[in-house]
C-alpha cells in the first residue's frame, strides 16, 4: 500500500482535521452572531471559542483511545501531547496575548509623539480555560460521532 493511499485511509487523522475544521468554521459564525459581521480570517487565526487546538488534539487522543484501546501506550502518549498542548494554549500562548496588548498601547503612546513605524501585535493568541474546555468537548464528540 502507498504512502499516500495509507494517509488518505487513516481514519483518525481526517477525523481529526475535521474536529479542527468544524472549530474554525465556529469561529467564523461566533463572531458573525457576535461582532455583525463576516472575518474570514477567523478561520485561520488562532485564540477564540472553540479552541481547535484542543479540538484537534481531544478527538485525536479519544479516537486513537476507542482504536487502539484506552490501556494502548499510543494513547498514554496521546493523552500527554494533548495535555501539553491544552496547557499551553491557556497559559503560555494566552500570556503572550495578553502581552500584546500592552506592548501595542506602549507603542501607539510612542507613536503619537515619535516616528516610529513598528507593526501591530497580535493580541489572539490564546484561549480562555472555557475556550479550551469548549474545544476539548468538540473534539471528543467528533471522535465518537
Amino acid at each position: 500500500m502507498s504512502v499516500v493511499t495509507e494517509i488518505a485511509q487513516n481514519r483518525i487523522l481526517w477525523n481529526s482535521i475535521l474536529a479542527w475544521f468544524i472549530a474554525q468554521v465556529f469561529k467564523v459564525f461566533l463572531t458573525l452572531i457576535l461582532d455583525k459581521r463576516w472575518d474570514f480570517a477567523r478561520f485561520v487565526g488562532s485564540g477564540g471559542m472553540p479552541s481547535s487546538h484542543s479540538a484537534i488534539m481531544t478527538c485525536m487522543a479519544t479516537s486513537i483511545g476507542m482504536q487502539e484501546g484506552f490501556h494502548s501506550p499510543i494513547f498514554a502518549l496521546s493523552v500527554a501531547s494533548t495535555l501539553v498542548v491544552m496547557y499551553d494554549a491557556a497559559g503560555v500562548r494566552r500570556a503572550a496575548g495578553k502581552q500584546a496588548i500592552v506592548l501595542n498601547e506602549i507603542v501607539r503612546e510612542l507613536q503619537s509623539k515619535h516616528t516610529i513605524t513598528e507593526g501591530k501585535l497580535k493580541e489572539l493568541l490564546g484561549h480562555t480555560p472555557i475556550e479550551v474546555i469548549a474545544g476539548a468537548i468538540l473534539g471528543i464528540l467528533v471522535a465518537v460521532l
